[in-house]
């Protein structure tokens, strides 16, 4: 504790401002718990960048640690580009002081002679990705925590090539901020090199995103769509390029309309919660529409129901809509003839089928950690390969490699092109999906999330997967397991033959479980938030797509045995 106060005593200098020394002197005269929270550790980058609740200390957002942040990157930019004019772009979601610290962001790249191009409003992540390429930028800063609770806000950094940074450049930059103590942020602005921009960027994504999504699909005016944008930046792009490719019958939720940081008509702004689609899901069935789309705060992640067999809105998972989005860009690409050199890409996590598809269609498979910076690296990596498309179970996707993040925009715009399209030739998005189970196999996975907070629940973490590894089942539901993926030591081992391969991509916290009848098991620790992760992944053949509810039924009662199992 002594070491802690010392840390926090450093923020008690005429550096720091008033209002920031007076608030820790306060804890530390009379809150050491909250204190020891607050300065315990550093905000570290995690798969999605910096995130964290916001506050004073070293291990809370403010303008101090993303001052850091941001004068360690115009360090690296200065030692990495020493003959050019160095530009960066800056955008920011609707999160509370994301304005504010957006512009102390940008005074610190001009107060360091870069010259900056800031949003004048809240846009989307995706459009950021764009704009550092359009805009022919160094590097792109967004100011998003995703769709985490109300207190947090976060920091992600995007290099030249509209992907996020990768190793080692994540390490290099890392080494820059560490090397820095708070004093060397230099906050003296120069406003003449601050760069305000909106529409002419605006249109430019606009287009892009309709020519990368749109694919004439018949059946529009007969297609209805309910869009939420969950309080969110997506109000900004999606109507428009929903609009611009032809579909006029959208209702939008209007009370989640007006971006708002406290997401108040929900409990979490995570289209993956079944619970924040209630509105629109409401609305839908009062007005007989046939799709429901809604989109986190940033924008990169996207929630897709639709009708299920019986007629009723149903909310599907990212595996689900991963898959079709893919299979789709995957026919298009086949109607035109395949080059050779294409690839679809997906996470370590997220549901096999991808690599059955992959096999069928007779182009590449890649995967990658958890992260859309993997799959963007993945495109840099290789120049001369052709990206269709990619996603993973967290609700993302993107098309083609226009942006390098995933993009809610532009694959709102795919769903709905294979919805419009399936409804126009008597099926549905529905029944689409369990045609390609028929095809591939079918696939159902299941994610746990169990929220672990502060410091202890870091280690309880650490813990839960350290068990995992070191006390592997023998089975589940029978099956025996055949292979520990464990991604910490970059080794793939065979349990029943003792055989070892390497995985060669990036360390990660992760272990994998798979059995004989290929169910898999994932645990990983987020990133970004103080959760641990468990993904279930099991398969069984469908004959006909009129079996779809019986075999349905079996692989959810065999994921409840798998969840018993390991006391899930």
């Amino acid at each position: 504790m002594e070491s802690i106060t010392k840390t926090a005593q450093t923020w008690l200098t005429d550096f720091f401002d008033a209002d920031t020394k007076k608030e820790i002197q306060q804890l530390i005269e009379n809150d050491p718990e909250e204190l020891k929270e607050r300065f315990y550790k550093d905000l570290e980058f995690g798969t999605g960048g910096m995130r964290g609740v916001m506050g004073v200390g070293t291990n809370r957002i403010n303008k101090y640690t993303l001052g850091k942040n941001t004068q360690g990157l115009s360090n690296y930019l200065k030692k990495t580009y020493t003959d050019n004019d160095i530009k960066v772009v800056i955008a920011y979601d609707c999160r509370h002081n994301s304005k504010t610290l957006a512009k102390t962001v940008a005074d610190v790249f001009s107060a360091n002679g870069i010259r900056v191009y800031l949003f004048s409003d809240l846009r989307t992540t995706p459009e950021l990705s764009f704009a550092v390429k359009h805009l022919g930028c160094h590097a792109g800063i967004v100011l998003t925590a995703s769709h985490n609770p109300p207190e947090y806000n976060g920091y992600k950094v995007y290099w030249a090539d509209g992907g996020q940074i990768v190793p080692p450049q994540d390490g290099e930059i890392i080494s820059e901020i560490n090397a820095l103590s708070f004093e060397d942020i230099k906050f003296d602005k120069d406003e003449s090199l601050i760069h305000l921009i909106d529409e002419e960027v605006d249109e430019a994504f606009f287009d892009a995103s309709v020519s990368n999504g749109n694919f004439n699909a018949k059946g529009k005016d007969d297609f209805k769509i309910v869009f939420t944008s969950l309080h969110g930046t997506s109000i900004t792009a999606i109507p428009e390029v929903l609009k611009r490719a032809g579909y006029n019958n959208v209702t939008i939720i209007e009370e989640q309309a007006v971006p708002n940081g406290d997401f108040p008509t929900v409990e979490s702004p995570n289209p993956e919660e079944p619970e924040a689609l209630k509105m629109a899901i409401e609305k839908a069935e009062e007005i007989g529409a046939d799709m429901v789309v809604g989109t986190d705060p940033d924008s990169d992640r996207l929630g897709i129901a639709v009708r299920n067999l019986e007629g009723n809105i149903e909310l599907l998972n990212g595996n689900q809509t991963m898959v079709l989005m893919t299979k789709f860009l995957l026919d298009q690409y086949k109607q035109k003839g395949f080059k050779g050199n294409e690839f679809i890409a997906t996470t370590i996590v997220s549901t096999p089928m991808m690599e059955q598809m992959a096999k069928a269609y007779g182009v590449e498979f890649k995967t990658a950690l958890t992260g859309f910076k993997w799959i963007g690296k993945m495109i840099k990596d290789f120049p001369s390969s052709t990206f269709i498309g990619g996603g993973e179970e967290s609700f993302g996707y993107m098309v083609g490699d226009f942006v390098r993040d995933k993009d809610a925009v532009t694959s709102t715009l795919l769903a709905c092109e294979i919805a419009a399209s399936a409804k126009a030739n008597g099926s549905s998005f529905y029944k689409d999906l369990i045609d390609a189970y028929v095809q591939f196999g079918f696939y159902k996975e299941k994610l746990i999330s169990l929220t672990k907070k502060g410091m202890s629940g870091a280690e309880e973490i650490k813990q839960m997967l350290i068990d995992f590894k070191e006390n592997p089942v023998e089975s589940v539901q029978g099956s025996k397991l055949l292979w520990i993926e464990d991604y910490n030591t970059s080794t793939a081992k065979n349990v029943q033959t003792g055989e070892k391969k390497p995985i060669n991509i990036p360390k990660s916290n992760v272990l994998i479980y798979e059995t004989e009848d290929g169910t898999r098991i994932a645990a990983r620790p987020s990133g970004t938030e103080p959760k641990v992760k468990f993904y279930i992944s099991t398969n069984a053949k469908l004959d006909k797509a009129a079996d779809y509810y019986s075999v349905n039924s079996q692989l959810e009662t065999k994921i409840e045995g798998i969840l018993s199992e390991l006391n899930l």
